[in-house]
């Protein structure tokens, strides 16, 4: 009788976990197709545009790998991604120091630090294009409130844009970046720091490490996957940089400022080199796959550990 009872509660217990299983399978099943649909077929296709002459308007036709050997022979591609590569090694460290020091002063829950909280957030809600616009107005030479307070001090007498000379252009371009974007991560940053169990801090605050020590031995160690999370989204956002660039800079001046998706932009829709462009976005999405896995490899470290 109790073997029976067992068989019975164990035929229960399979049929009520396939039902769950199999539940589950269905939720999933919008999620697939909206993968499937929009990323998935989207990306074999441009993979299959790649290995082809495949122009706006006319013919298009295979040519293998003539796309890939045109690009590491091309100077603007070439260019435009040691640009890229500049720009993300400046703006990478910038936006993560501002967030974590952004994060520390209004770790707290006082009414000041909520306040200051609020006001740091507030770029984040303003658009990518409006912000890129708003920055673009803020530096005109003619209209703009920041050469203008300028000559009223009685620098920048010339008419010459900001935008017109490299250095200040991608400096304008990267202080836009970093009033927008680093209080996101300081909200990420913020609420690892708060997680961090209080029994810890006060531990290592008897032990003698205060200020910069406990920040270094205890605090950053335990929200590194935190900050991997953060470092993976800030590259990979800096690799395909693009509005602001288009927006504020043009790739002005003399197309120095550039970037690699700019470029693929130009190829496909200004140049109507749509199979050229396609090859181009491949070899963007594997160098950001190769970033991505060697920098949570590094930052993560060993999950055994």
């Amino acid at each position: 009788m109790a073997s029976a009872n067992i068989s019975v509660t164990r035929n229960r217990k399979t049929s009520f976990a396939k039902k769950r299983a199999r539940a589950g399978f269905y939720f999933v099943i919008p999620a697939s197709i909206f993968v499937l649909v929009f990323f998935l077929y989207p990306f074999l296709n441009v993979i299959w545009m790649s290995f082809q002459d495949w122009p706006l308007l006319g013919e298009r036709s295979w040519i293998g790998f003539e796309n890939y050997r045109t690009a590491f022979q091309d100077i603007e591609f070439i260019n435009s991604v040691k640009f890229t590569l500049l720009y993300t090694v400046i703006v990478t460290p910038l936006l993560f120091f501002t967030a974590l020091g952004m994060a520390l002063l209004i770790k707290g829950t006082s009414r000041t630090t909520k306040f200051f909280r609020t006001i740091f957030f507030l770029p984040v809600v303003i658009g990518f294009g409006p912000a890129s616009y708003l920055w673009y107005w803020f530096v005109d030479s003619r209209v703009g409130p920041a050469p203008q307070f300028l000559r009223i001090l009685g620098f920048g007498d010339q008419e010459e844009q900001w935008l017109g000379i490299m250095p200040l252009a991608l400096f304008v371009v990267i202080v836009m970046v970093v009033w927008k974007f680093a209080a996101f991560q300081m909200i990420l940053l913020m609420a690892a720091i708060q997680g961090i169990s209080k029994e810890i801090l006060e531990a290592a605050e008897i032990d003698g490490a205060k200020g910069f020590t406990l920040l270094r031995t205890i605090t950053l160690p335990l929200i590194k996957r935190t900050i991997s999370l953060v470092l993976i989204l800030s590259v990979a956002g800096s690799l395909l940089a693009f509005d602001q660039f288009y927006i504020i800079t043009g790739g002005n001046p003399n197309g120095s400022t550039l970037t690699t998706v700019f470029n693929i932009y130009r190829q496909s829709f200004l140049q109507f080199q749509l199979g050229y462009g396609a090859a181009l976005s491949v070899l963007v999405a594997i160098a950001l796959m190769l970033i991505s896995l060697i920098q949570l490899r590094v930052l993560r470290g060993d999950d055994h550990e």
